[in-house]
């Protein structure tokens, strides 16, 4: 318990390093260039990785770290540092702030440590499995158990298409009362927190989405890939309620 309090200090710390350098560079019309993927990267994601890279090397030298911009460090470690700098780039070059940035710490490739922090309007949303805090007060989804009450977020509606059923998801569309595309992390932030209730994405990379399993199941909701199998071995994501989570597996499925 105590070596778990000594990696959440420091996850504190990787957050407030990186959301100094992040808000530097906000609204501040930096450009980017396009990854190989075509997805955009900006100066911003870059540094603020570096400088968690930096610490991380530096305070837990035996850990290892997987990164979206600069990759692995040791992995062969018991302990990897999961880092996105900046999850939703397209979201932070428009200037919105629908995007934050995912930590997540695993032990033997299961995550027991995750956190999205939103720097421009100072969220710590941290979780590890047992219970998720925003700003140290303790948070939950919201026991919604109706889908024709419930509030569902995705990150682009193009990838559904892409990658998974479109009718499927469109049937969900219309059997909820509210659709929205306040995706990335913030999407995931929102249904911990109980102001959403279902949060999908069609496909996903570890970085996307490792973080996101402590701070769902810490806030007493269910997180799956697509299928409703272990997200940690998928490439997609479902978080929701423990009541509305099935319903939504059974109709996507």
């Amino acid at each position: 318990m105590n070596e778990l309090n000594e990696f959440k200090k420091f996850s504190r710390l990787l957050s407030d390093e990186s959301g100094a350098i992040i808000r530097k560079y906000f609204r501040t019309h930096i450009g980017f260039e396009s990854k190989s993927d075509e997805s955009p990267v900006t100066i911003a994601d870059k540094k603020s990785e570096e400088r968690m890279r930096e610490l991380i090397m530096k305070e837990f030298p035996e850990h290892g770290i997987i990164g979206e911009e600069f990759g692995k460090h040791n992995p062969e470690a018991e302990y990897q540092w999961v880092l996105d700098p900046i999850d939703g780039t397209k979201s932070f070059i428009c200037g919105t702030v629908t995007f934050g940035t995912m930590i997540a710490l695993t032990k033997k490739g299961e995550p027991i440590l995750g956190v999205i922090n939103q720097p421009i309007l100072n969220e710590f949303l941290i979780g590890d499995n047992d219970t998720a805090l925003l700003n140290d007060v303790k948070v939950k989804v919201r026991e919604c158990e109706n889908l024709s009450d419930a509030v569902l977020l995705t990150t682009d509606h193009k990838n559904i298409e892409k990658y998974q059923d479109k009718e499927k998801f469109d049937e969900l569309i219309n059997r909820c009362k509210l659709y929205r595309n306040w995706g990335d992390c913030y999407g995931y932030y929102l249904v911990a927190t109980g102001y959403a209730d279902i949060m999908l994405d069609p496909i996903m990379s570890v970085w996307d989405l490792m973080a996101l399993i402590p701070i769902i199941k810490g806030a007493g909701g269910v997180i799956t890939d697509y299928t409703g199998s272990d997200p940690v071995k998928g490439n997609s994501i479902i978080a929701s309620n423990k009541i509305l989570h099935p319903k939504v597996v059974s109709l996507l499925n």
